[in-house]
């Protein structure tokens, strides 16, 4: 059971990081596809900017976390 728990503890912290990873360098690819650096304008206060790369990061890490969940398990 201990064994299990850690195993499946493992597997959640491999996830994490393998999400977080794909998170920046999505991050990172969808800055130089755009005109602009998204980190100045965020400085800004550009809400429309911060809404954009909420939306991004969330999808990006929905994906990969479930991909990554499903292939773990």
């Amino acid at each position: 059971m201990f064994i299990t728990a850690m195993t499946n503890y493992g597997y959640a912290i491999i996830g994490i990081v393998l999400t977080l990873i794909s998170m920046i360098i999505g991050f990172k690819m969808f800055d130089r596809m755009i005109p602009f650096v998204m980190e100045d304008e965020l400085a800004k206060g550009n809400i429309a900017v911060g809404i954009v790369v909420a939306g991004m990061l969330i999808g990006v890490g929905v994906a990969v976390s479930t991909v990554v969940g499903h292939a773990l398990n």
